[in-house]
């Protein structure tokens, strides 16, 4: 068995895509090619994302057949628990390597890539600049606010406020000073483990619904943020810990989308209006509110997030028949 990728990183966050190696994956909608994946070929996932070639906090994207009208190439995201819905890190990086891979036709100065997610069809703008693509933005599927101002008792925290908002994925939103966590100063594990909990909790007694497939309501992870949702010029900063407490090193393109749905629909965002959005390793991602929608019976936004995609290598893997521990293992 070989299997070759491409390594990237968004704002420090990794990106290994998928570019040989893989079977053939059987024709259908892209939820049925990700039943199959994780049905039949979830083994594969797990030599690529876990130890020892990748980690606790490896992400991973392989290409499919796309089947939404109109899309470029579509896309089944890998992370330490499974297959997430949206991506925004990963689309940013798809969207130069589609460029510099001739998935797509070169236009300057700007290069439409449509990839398909199963959260829907996300359209990537690529800089083009003398044949090199460069920064990319997206505008993603309508993100809403789905639940505001609610409260929760969480033990060894006390009582919490948080929002949850669907960005592509739902996330829990929370200030991180309620769990008595500042940004610089507290550890990141504190922050991972003030998260986890809130997820956890809020899985267990907070039911999520989404009005185009019930494959979508589940909460993905926590935002914790630095509070500074209202009108202000200055960066905010938020961390998110997704799926099994992994840790995102960007500020998260589906988080940010999220953020932005909250912010609008709290009137903390003019439509237009930028923002920039800082992660816990100091990377930046832009965002504004684009334009405003439907989700079903709920206010929605379009939102436009912005950021920068680069290479970091080339591999070839490979698993020898008695390497038990080569098939994949994690520690933490």
């Amino acid at each position: 068995m070989t299997l070759t990728v491409v390594d990237m990183h968004t704002g420090g966050e990794p990106l290994r895509i998928v570019t040989g190696g893989y079977p053939e994956i059987p024709k259908g909608t892209i939820l049925e090619k990700r039943a199959y994946v994780r049905d039949h070929l979830d083994h594969l996932r797990k030599l690529l994302i876990f130890e020892p070639r990748g980690h606790y906090d490896m992400y991973g994207a392989l290409l499919v057949e796309p089947d939404l009208p109109g899309a470029d190439l579509a896309v089944l995201f890998m992370h330490n628990e499974g297959y997430s819905t949206m991506c925004g890190h990963a689309i940013i990086a798809l969207g130069r390597y589609a460029v510099d891979e001739g998935l797509v036709a070169k236009q300057e100065p700007i290069t439409t890539v449509n990839i398909e997610a199963l959260c829907g069809l996300v359209v990537a703008s690529v800089e083009v600049r003398d044949g090199k693509a460069g920064s990319v933005s997206f505008e993603s599927v309508p993100a809403f606010l789905f639940a505001r101002d609610q409260q929760i008792e969480l033990t060894g925290y006390g009582k919490i406020a948080f929002d949850i908002a669907y960005g592509g994925a739902f996330y829990a939103l929370a200030d991180c000073h309620q769990f008595g966590l500042e940004f610089g100063r507290s550890r990141v594990r504190d922050f991972v483990d003030a998260a986890t909990a809130l997820t956890e909790r809020l899985k267990a007694e907070f039911p999520l619904s989404h009005p185009d497939h019930a494959d979508l309501a589940f909460l993905y992870g926590t935002i914790l943020t630095d509070g500074r949702d209202g009108f202000s010029g200055e960066a905010t900063k938020n961390i998110c810990v997704f799926a099994d407490a992994e840790v995102d090193r960007s500020p998260t393109g589906s988080g940010v989308t999220a953020r932005l749905a909250a912010m609008y629909a709290k009137g903390g965002i003019d439509l237009g209006q930028e923002r920039t959005f800082e992660s816990i390793a100091g990377s930046r991602f832009s965002g504004a509110v684009a334009r405003t929608t439907m989700a079903g019976a709920h206010d929605a936004i379009i939102a436009r997030v912005g950021g920068r995609a680069y290479y970091s290598g080339r591999a070839e893997f490979t698993v020898e028949p008695d390497d038990e521990l080569g098939r994949g293992f994690l520690l933490r």
